[in-house]
């Protein structure tokens, strides 16, 4: 089924307002001070929460 009329070009640039994407953030890791995602365990130390640490292992590349 095709639209009956044109839609105007207003109308579709505030259709398409809220389609923009985001950087991702990073926040500072408490435990290493390096910068990590949030709700993600830290690349360089595998801090995830307090109580909760994960082994992290590092490739020689």
């Amino acid at each position: 089924m095709l639209p009956v009329q044109r839609q105007s070009r207003t109308q579709g640039r505030n259709r398409r307002s809220h389609d923009a994407l985001t950087a991702r953030k990073a926040v500072v890791c408490p435990s290493c001070g390096s910068p990590k995602l949030p709700h993600a365990a830290c690349a360089e130390c595998g801090y995830v929460r307090p109580g909760l640490k994960l082994s992290v292992s590092r490739d020689n590349d």
